[in-house]
């Protein structure tokens, strides 16, 4: 398949992306050491500092969070690759402080893997290091053994809260329980109505018949519950939110935020439209939508559909979600 898409030499497409994006948003972040991107503030050494790392290709993530109340460093890799444990280990003795880093990692192959063996190179350098894996997407294996759940766009609600409560002055292992309640009470389902292309190749990495959709299809185009006829924008919200509530065993009175996630393609009226529907099936369950979010977080190229992200919020998550971050994804005042 041809390419389509405006870049230049294959191999330079991550370096000419990150030094475009610190060109636009300079206020925020900057590169440092080998294509690190940090805050272009640094908070301060008593606060815990959080880093990730991923893929290139799914802008605006992971990047484009870091900065105040969100993420201190993120390390981005190759299109769609993890990048290799010595850049991670990089990043977290760049990070390293009195207060200690907390690393979030999505769960995929080869992120784990990275974040895996420098997790030990950073212990053996007496780093104050510790972790929290998110996998959220409910098109794989039971909750009750969520090793081979994928990490999808949820891995926003846990940086959100996590970075939160270390602006806030939370220790290292108060910001790492928060994290993994966030991560432990969200849910996370995929829609692909059309497959994405490698920016490098132009290799369809994915593809969806015309007039069919695939329900829990992965970031990088991985099988999820099954292909089906494409249905209208409320059959669908009905279908993945029922799937979502089961899954997470929402009740009536419980407070959600939810994300409606564009991977690509899909447009905005679209996204509205889900939400719109999302708001009155919670209203019919008692169940109360607290918080919103709607846009392109967690992009597959042009892939087309959405994620749809829930999350059980309690008093402190709700307090720590709406505190105040400047990124260049995500900005709360």
């Amino acid at each position: 398949m041809p390419n389509r898409k405006f870049t230049n030499k294959p191999d330079d497409i991550v370096n000419e992306l990150l030094e475009g994006f610190v060109l636009a948003h300079p206020d925020k972040i900057r590169l440092a050491g080998s294509n690190l991107v940090v805050r272009a503030q640094p908070k301060a050494q008593d606060q815990v500092a959080v880093v990730t790392l991923g893929g290139s290709g799914h802008e605006p993530a992971l990047s484009g969070y870091v900065g105040p109340g969100m993420l201190d460093i993120s390390v981005p890799g190759d299109i769609f690759a993890a990048p290799g444990p010595p850049r991670l280990v990089e990043a977290l003795e760049m990070a390293d402080r009195p207060a200690g880093v907390l690393l979030v990692v999505l769960n995929h192959a080869g992120d784990v893997m990275s974040a895996k063996v420098a997790m030990q190179m950073a212990q053996a350098k007496g780093l104050n290091v510790k972790q929290v894996l998110t996998h959220e997407d409910i098109s794989v294996p039971s909750r009750r053994d969520p090793k081979d759940r994928r990490g999808l766009a949820g891995c926003l609600f846990v940086i959100k809260v996590a970075g939160a409560a270390a602006e806030k002055g939370y220790s290292l292992d108060e910001c790492l329980a928060v994290a993994e309640r966030m991560e432990k009470n969200m849910a996370t389902l995929a829609v692909a109505t059309a497959g994405a292309s490698h920016p490098a190749t132009g290799q369809v990495i994915a593809e969806v018949p015309d007039g069919r959709m695939n329900v829990g299809m992965g970031q990088h185009g991985e099988a999820g519950t099954g292909e089906q006829e494409l249905k209208t924008a409320d059959a669908t919200a009905r279908l993945m939110l029922e799937m979502l509530v089961k899954d997470l065993d929402v009740q009536s009175g419980e407070d959600l935020l939810v994300m409606i996630n564009g991977v690509g393609s899909a447009t905005l009226m679209e996204l509205y439209i889900v939400l719109r529907q999302v708001k009155r099936l919670c209203d019919a369950k008692g169940i109360n939508l607290a918080r919103t979010l709607v846009g392109e977080y967690l992009t597959v190229q042009e892939m087309g559909g959405f994620q749809m992200c829930i999350a059980r919020m309690d008093d402190e998550l709700l307090e720590l979600w709406d505190a105040p971050c400047c990124t260049p994804a995500l900005t709360l005042c």
